[in-house]
């Protein structure tokens, strides 16, 4: 009792009031990713669908939330709509998997598909920026053959054309070729380190080679995307604009980029 003589009451709201649920402090990957100017649910549904990796079986809601870094009950809601468009599906387990859509998806975008046209803009791009030659080779039996080149506008280069076949165990492009096929030994073990390689005078005495793996969606190696200058132009920036390019390319072609 006070002393006006009336009983002390709390107010309702206090009474039955129910404290409210600390926001994460911790970022999703949607909101680390956001697109600018993007819808922040659809940012959402993309990293859960980007959740699933190489190799993996159907997930449970948990994984997927912590690998997204999303509450649980945001994940139910945007599987549901991702399996109301067959995006994903649901397994008698009750966990989730990729769906039908998916697959209906892949085979327009290969039909639709041409290497060259998304390799070749960035390899104009990297000449456009260094004023250095690019090529990108692939794999044929025991050379390599360059698939696309893109020529210095400097008198002084290295003339390879389109179509040449070059030694796999001689310049930077072959040797990462080989050390991403198994080959053995310090410097393919250094490439398989480090993600790209840098020769001096491998192939061609006096020619320097930078060279870096470009990947696909499924992990698998398209090719080596290679830069050569004369030494006496080989600038220490070289070697990010060409590791930049070649994992652009890896994006560009559905891959994830490894390594440092």
């Amino acid at each position: 009792m006070l002393g006006t003589g009336r009983p002390l009451v709390k107010p309702v709201a206090l009474l039955f009031a129910v404290p409210m649920p600390r926001k994460s402090t911790q970022l999703s990957v949607a909101d680390e990713q956001a697109a600018p100017g993007g819808a922040a649910a659809v940012d959402k549904a993309v990293t859960v669908l980007a959740a699933f990796r190489a190799g993996d079986g159907p997930l449970s809601v948990t994984e997927l939330a912590e690998r997204t870094r999303l509450y649980k009950s945001t994940v139910l809601r945007l599987l549901a709509s991702l399996a109301h468009g067959r995006l994903v599906q649901r397994t008698a387990d009750g966990r989730w998997g990729l769906g039908p859509e998916l697959a209906r998806l892949a085979s327009i975008y290969s039909a639709s598909f041409s290497l060259e046209d998304v390799v070749r803009p960035e390899m104009r791009a990297l000449v456009e920026r260094t004023k250095e030659s690019v090529a990108f080779h692939v794999r044929q039996g025991d050379q390599r053959l360059v698939l696309f080149r893109v020529d210095s506008p400097q008198l002084l280069r290295d003339h390879v054309r389109v179509g040449d076949l070059l030694p796999l165990d001689r310049g930077a492009g072959g040797r990462v070729l080989m050390a991403y096929s198994g080959a053995r030994g310090r410097v393919y073990d250094q490439v398989r380190r480090d993600g790209y390689l840098m020769l001096l005078g491998d192939r061609v005495a006096g020619l320097a080679g930078i060279s870096a793996p470009v990947w696909n969606a499924a992990q698998e190696l398209v090719g080596a995307l290679t830069l050569t200058a004369p030494e006496q132009r080989l600038k220490p920036s070289f070697v990010d604009e060409l590791r930049r390019s070649a994992q652009r390319l890896t994006r560009q072609l559905g891959g994830k980029v490894a390594g440092p």
